[in-house]
């Protein structure tokens, strides 16, 4: 697809906290990881595409590495394992590349996303940071997504190991869950599961009593009878792949009549969506599904009112579901975001400017191999509530009087995970509880 050129892969560095010698945990470019399978810091590679090669630089490591680190297998050692075995000295990359534009030949990189690689693009091709992320090559990109769109069984099996630890992180938060409890006791159990199983989270563990809020990593709060729990996390494997469910469960033993009430609307989203899974259908429209059900099931509820089509082409859903229905999923949880939605998810094609379709990450037409997941949610989101009432928008499909009655409420959202098969869909992984009743069954 790119043609001609080098490809040139940035590996990622050691990441300090706060000092040199206290890094987070590393964690390789994915795109470095699916192309060269190597693990480890201080790393830069190329595919040369006119000379059919491929080259690891990197530097071995010194005396003083291993009396700190212990015994390590070397560079060579390492590349070896990989099926790689042109090694060269990290400092010979900028030479390679040097020759190479020397030449007039084109060196394709990626989007970068950390500042180490705007500085590494300035030193190696002289590319100013500020036009780093201008300057990529969208031949690369496209034929990147492509080829990591589509998942092999290797990849399916090593993305299901990680959606069953998931499973395991959820259930463990059902069942442990007690009034008194403060958010950080659940989100401290479930990250226990995932680096007890080999692995590690594959996102910042979300465990709030405050589901409106979509992204929250807050875990301050005690819980209280009455509340519900959000729980979205998930587990990345050994090899670096991700799952990722959310899940909704009572503070009590049961969920309220509301809160019934609520969580099914949400699961019966969620199944509507389900059931348009096939490859050809564009993702936008399984969207939808889930946004239709959502707006009637509200309705019944004297929540909305008037044309549910109307109401949907205006996003008067959105006051509800601001977000999308689901995402890529592979070696990144939001699978190569960093290469841009608008090729991962949109396959080309623009985005919407729409308030909620806007953050609508994955639109195109489903293709065998995929894997994304599946998360339709419901939220009550005061500020939301509030703003909308006060410039009285979608007047003709919001019952505010009945809305406000639920500011309180909070969000419930079930997620799976699932793969396009040939002929529809597979969810991945073994049964996460979602039904009202398995929920409740772990809650005893």
């Amino acid at each position: 697809m790119v043609g001609q050129g080098i490809l040139l892969f940035l590996g990622n560095e050691e990441s300090p906290m706060n000092y040199a010698d206290n890094t987070f945990h590393f964690r390789q470019d994915s795109s470095f990881l699916y192309f060269f399978g190597m693990d480890y810091a201080g790393l830069g590679a190329i595919i040369d595409l006119d000379e059919n090669r491929e080259i690891i630089f990197g530097n071995e490591l010194t005396i003083e590495d291993i009396v700190w680190m212990g015994t390590q297998p070397s560079l060579v050692e390492r590349s070896a394992k990989y099926g790689i075995t042109d090694i060269r000295p990290y400092n010979q990359l900028h030479q390679y590349l040097s020759a190479a534009r020397a030449g007039g030949r084109k060196i394709h990189y990626l989007p970068v996303y950390r500042p180490e690689h705007s500085i590494k693009l300035m030193d190696l091709l002289g590319i100013a940071p500020a036009e780093s992320s201008r300057q990529h090559s969208v031949e690369f990109v496209k034929a990147v997504v492509d080829l990591r769109n589509h998942k092999s069984e290797e990849e399916i099996e090593e993305i299901e190991r990680g959606v069953n630890i998931s499973v395991d992180m959820h259930v463990a938060a059902m069942r442990m869950a007690r009034p008194g409890m403060t958010e950080a006791e659940l989100a401290g159990a479930v990250t226990g599961v995932a680096l007890a199983a080999g692995g590690q989270l594959s996102f910042p563990v979300i465990m709030t009593i405050n589901g409106q809020t979509l992204h929250n990593h807050y875990h301050g709060n005690i819980l209280k009878p009455g509340q519900m729990v959000l729980c979205d996390c998930g587990a990345e494997t050994g090899r670096r792949y991700c799952g990722d469910l959310s899940s909704t469960f009572p503070v009590d033993k049961q969920f309220t009549t509301r809160q019934k009430e609520i969580y099914q609307i949400s699961l019966d989203a969620h199944e509507a969506a389900l059931t348009m899974l096939k490859p050809g259908v564009p993702f936008r429209e399984v969207h939808f599904a889930a946004c239709r059900t959502i707006f009637n099931g509200l309705k019944a509820l004297g929540l909305t009112k008037g044309d549910t089509e109307a109401a949907l082409e205006a996003g008067a859903h959105a006051m509800f579901f601001p977000c999308g229905t689901g995402h890529m999923m592979g070696l990144d949880v939001h699978d190569m975001e960093n290469l841009g939605e608008v090729w991962v998810g949109y396959a080309g094609q623009p985005k919407s400017t729409l308030f909620g379709i806007k953050s609508l990450r994955l639109a195109r037409p489903m293709e065998p191999g995929f894997v994304v997941t599946i998360e339709p949610g419901i939220y009550f989101i005061p500020e939301l509530i509030d703003y909308w009432r006060s410039e009285r928008k979608h007047m003709e499909f919001l019952n505010y009087d009945k809305i406000e009655a639920y500011k309180d409420f909070s969000g419930v959202r079930n997620e799976e995970d699932v793969v396009i098969t040939a002929d529809g869909y597979r969810v991945l992984g073994k049964p996460k509880p979602k039904t009202i009743a398995d929920v409740e069954a772990l809650r005893q």
